[in-house]
């Protein structure tokens, strides 16, 4: 049970255009910010911050940058993300497939080796304490420029503030995620945690 109760997306009118971000990109509006609403300026931050590491016009695939969010998440352990990102990753048009193949990413042939290093280094950004090393870096470089690595760390860090924030509040999954979760993630030991 969440810690903070979500307050309805009508208390705060001036967060209208910053909730329609989120409709747009998971089909609904989060209970993260129904919570986060309180503080309208960390909202409207976040949503800035949004937009600009999951820019339409950026250097990396939209549906790329939600599974690296989601193993950034997995690393963090926040069931939350994990199941939020996988959502965001089917509505920018990732196959269920690929998806449902998440766990075998490093030898599934529907993952490029590009896909497989980018997410090794999701993952090992999102570690605490931080495992990128120079031979991951290096591994990264051979197939991503640096606009490239910026943007995809960009979505480590993102999700890190997520990944914080949800597993502190302990933020009530939502209907859609909680069905990907149940249907994709629970394969490899998912059970939505203290979001359930």
């Amino acid at each position: 049970m969440a810690h903070m109760k979500p307050l309805p997306a009508e208390t705060t009118p001036e967060l209208k255009a910053d909730f329609d971000i989120f409709d747009r990109i998971l089909g609904f509006v989060p209970n993260s910010l129904l919570t986060m609403q309180r503080r309208p300026k960390m909202v409207k931050g976040f949503g800035e911050l949004t937009k600009g590491v999951m820019d339409p016009e950026g250097a990396v695939d939209l549906g790329l940058m939600r599974l690296i969010a989601h193993f950034s998440s997995r690393a963090a352990g926040c069931q939350y993300c994990e199941a939020h990102s996988l959502v965001a990753a089917k509505i920018h048009h990732v196959p269920q497939e690929k998806l449902a193949a998440i766990w075998d990413y490093r030898t599934s042939d529907l993952y490029t080796e590009a896909e497989r290093v980018a997410l090794d280094f999701a993952m090992a950004a999102g570690s605490v304490p931080n495992a990128v090393d120079a031979e991951l870096f290096a591994r990264m470089r051979q197939h991503w420029s640096e606009e490239q690595i910026v943007q995809i760390l960009g979505a480590v860090c993102l999700y890190g503030f997520l990944n914080r924030w949800n597993d502190s509040m302990a933020t009530d999954l939502e209907e859609a995620p909680r069905d990907m979760g149940d249907k994709v993630l629970a394969r490899g030991g998912w059970t939505g945690g203290k979001h359930v």
